[in-house]
């Protein structure tokens, strides 16, 4: 997530942003096992397999606080891998843009969908969605696979760097930390990400908190984890 003053340059300029952390292309994504280990996390594999395959003038990666020391790296191989500029940015914007679709009654899915494709956008929503009361929370990154989050109920507010996302805020950490201890809340990163150890940690201090980590695709094992944990909080679905 680039600062907001690279995002303004670049739609001044009519540029076509690609968010390179989503899967855009149908290839398996055990073509990036000779740039990248297979104890990285499957976003930054999944930026590597975009890269490859994708026809782009120029990549932009975060490698400040707001992302990971691993994009740092991934920043190099893509630099070896392709021809096209590579440029490193640091997101340290704390300019608040508000978090209403994190707390709104929306679909999950619809909620990650809009936050995430709110990335290209430089300018507040003209008509916020309207909060609701929270039955269950989600803390946390995107994950890769989107399908997890249709056994939330709309009723989920999204907490964790998702939230920071929303906010164009992807460094400020007092709010990554914030959560509602008094909502069950899955607190959930991709495995072989960092923050599995914030995710672990505040899962544990929560009263009600499902510790939660998934790789390249949320398998039955993980699904069943979070539906069950739902249904026994007594959470409507």
């Amino acid at each position: 997530m680039p600062p907001l003053k690279v995002i303004k340059e670049l739609t001044a300029h009519n540029i076509t942003i690609h968010d390179l952390d989503t899967p855009m292309i149908k290839a398996d994504i055990e073509l990036t096992a000779p740039y990248l280990p297979r104890v990285y996390c499957a976003i930054l594999r999944t930026v590597v397999l975009n890269g490859l395959h994708l026809t782009l003038d120029a990549i932009y990666i975060d490698v400040g606080p707001g992302k990971c020391d691993c994009a740092l790296h991934v920043a190099t191989v893509l630099e070896d891998m392709l021809t096209i500029p590579i440029y490193r940015t640091k997101n340290e914007d704390m300019t608040g843009f508000g978090t209403p679709i994190s707390q709104s009654r929306m679909g999950l899915m619809q909620k990650f969908e809009r936050i995430t494709e709110g990335v290209k956008n430089t300018k507040e929503p003209p008509s916020p969605p309207v909060p609701c009361k929270p039955t269950s929370g989600f803390w946390g990154v995107p994950p890769r696979d989107f399908s997890i989050l249709d056994l939330f109920p709309d009723t989920t507010h999204v907490y964790g760097w998702t939230r920071c996302m929303e906010n164009k805020t992807p460094a400020d950490y007092e709010l990554e930390l914030h959560y509602n201890p008094d909502i069950p809340t899955v607190f959930y990163a991709q495995s072989f990400c960092a923050k599995t150890a914030l995710a672990r940690h505040l899962a544990a201090k929560h009263p009600h908190g499902l510790y939660l980590d998934s790789d390249v695709t949320a398998g039955g094992s993980a699904k069943a984890k979070i539906q069950a944990f739902l249904e026994l909080s007594g959470v409507k679905l």
